[in-house]
């Protein structure tokens, strides 16, 4: 029988953990329930602890810090990972996992979007926009057709939990797993789920201004790290092109008299055509380092995937 883990990180969870621990408990009786407490300031540890999970803490604050605690503590088969405020129905685990059971998918996605519910429910609509805008420029880069990047609902297989590097330490982790994934060529499954806006008393953790800085950040640098021979053309290119605007009256100007009066300007062209190739050369440089990792870790997933086999 599949060992099934539901992974469940907390911070001042203590209205809706108990609800939590209880659906999912109904729905997959045998499955073990963990709540890692992120330094909660309220009853959540007590709360779940009498409910009959598995309580761990992790002190370093921030959501990613806490999955990746969780992903290298926990053994299993198959990992259900869902956020402990009872926006994400416990019925549709069911949907979620048997993809991962069958072998059709190494990451399944609660996809809140499709049927429009998170839509209705959502009270933040600027969230919202920044989800659309960081799913669009995903699915732009890696030419795909994701509907909901930023789930907290997810299913994965063992290969998937203990190959992924773990790096963001706060609440961007919903899309490094999809970027993970994505990249490293994972089968990515999306199941339409229904989505319900946290209850009266309990308050989200997400912050309108910061988050929709680390919404940029998030853009670019999934940009520069994942596709670099395109980010740093596309920036070698810009600066090109300004350097031949800066450029041109000077050159015109040397063609028609044979002298140069505009010495600032052919000093600054120059440095910025130079400085252009440099950062072409950057981004091919980088698309070498990416393409051999990428080369490597397919190599560590074939002795992971041959270490697995042996131990059956």
């Amino acid at each position: 029988m599949e060992k099934i883990a539901i992974l469940i990180p907390c911070y001042n969870e203590e209205l809706t953990i108990e609800k939590v621990i209880k659906d999912f408990r109904k729905e997959l009786p045998d499955a073990d329930i963990y709540v890692y407490d992120n330094n909660s300031k309220d009853k959540t540890s007590e709360i779940a602890v009498a409910n009959g999970a598995i309580v761990k803490h992790e002190y370093r604050q921030g959501k990613g810090n806490v999955v990746r605690t969780m992903f290298r503590d926990i053994d299993a088969d198959i990992y259900v990972m869902v956020d402990g405020d009872d926006t994400y129905p416990a019925e549709f685990v069911h949907k979620l996992i048997e993809p991962i059971k069958t072998g059709e998918a190494d990451m399944t996605i609660g996809d809140r979007l499709s049927n429009g519910t998170y839509q209705e429910e959502n009270k933040r609509h600027f969230h919202e926009f920044g989800n659309n805008l960081v799913k669009k420029s995903i699915n732009v880069l890696f030419r795909t057709k994701l509907k909901d990047i930023m789930t907290g609902y997810r299913a994965f297989n063992k290969m998937f939990v203990k190959n992924m590097p773990v790096m963001t330490p706060k609440f961007e982790i919903e899309t490094e797993m999809s970027l993970y994934a994505l990249d490293k060529k994972y089968i990515i499954k999306e199941i339409p789920i229904v989505y319900r806006d946290r209850p009266d008393g309990s308050v989200s953790k997400l912050n309108t201004v910061s988050d929709g800085i680390k919404v940029v950040k998030t853009i670019v640098n999934m940009f520069k790290n994942y596709k670099p021979l395109q980010f740093f053309t596309l920036i070698a290119v810009v600066l090109f092109i300004f350097g031949l605007i800066i450029g041109i009256p000077v050159f015109v100007e040397f063609i028609k008299t044979r002298y140069i009066t505009k010495v600032p300007s052919a000093i600054l062209a120059t440095g910025i055509v130079i400085l252009s190739v440099i950062i072409g050369q950057c981004g091919v440089i980088l698309h070498t380092v990416v393409k051999n990792h990428k080369e490597n870790y397919e190599l560590n997933l074939l002795r992971y995937k041959q270490l697995e086999e042996l131990k059956k």
